[in-house]
């Protein structure tokens, strides 16, 4: 704890008497370490939020999947979003609730076995995946998939994608 040392040299006149103190801070330590372990030990960390995705097994012979039952969804460069349904003409659209989560609850709800297809382009950004996939979670479409964008999905695209070019109109 504390000491008072009130011992002089001497016999020396004394006017006043000089008390040196001397604190001993080892009881502090010990309580500051202890408080930084107790809080260490009863603090609960930050536990990351994931996303699962079911993956398939693979099969040697997939089923095929009718035209109408497939909706496609592409991912495209500057947070732009292509979709189509079955055999319909691509069509654009944006992340946002009235965009497509309003668009896939009323293609799920006319049809239950609808097979979304996930296409992102090379020039679509990771965030873009994120973003779908938890529209996915937050619709609760269980029939989904990532696929690979293909020529075909080019060459369809390819008028919607020069109308906007002509348009100038950025998304």
């Amino acid at each position: 704890m504390a000491e008072i040392n009130t011992s002089c040299q001497g016999d020396e006149k004394v006017r006043s008497r000089k008390r040196s103190t001397k604190i001993d801070m080892t009881p502090m330590v010990d309580l500051a370490f202890l408080l930084l372990t107790f809080f260490i030990l009863t603090t609960t960390f930050l536990k990351p939020a994931v996303l699962s995705v079911t993956m398939p097994e693979p099969v040697d012979d997939p089923p095929l999947l009718g035209a109408k039952n497939a909706f496609h969804v592409v991912l495209g460069d500057d947070d732009a979003l292509y979709w189509w349904s079955g055999e319909d003409a691509p069509s654009v659209t944006d992340y946002a609730a009235e965009g497509i989560r309003s668009i896939l609850i009323e293609a799920t709800q006319n049809n239950p076995r609808l097979m979304v297809l996930i296409k992102p382009m090379e020039e679509s950004r990771y965030q873009n995946l994120v973003d779908i996939l938890d529209e996915m979670e937050i619709i609760g479409v269980q029939r989904y998939a990532i696929v690979q964008y293909s020529e075909g999905d080019k060459a369809l695209l390819r008028p919607v994608l020069g109308k906007i070019a002509d348009a100038g109109t950025v998304l």
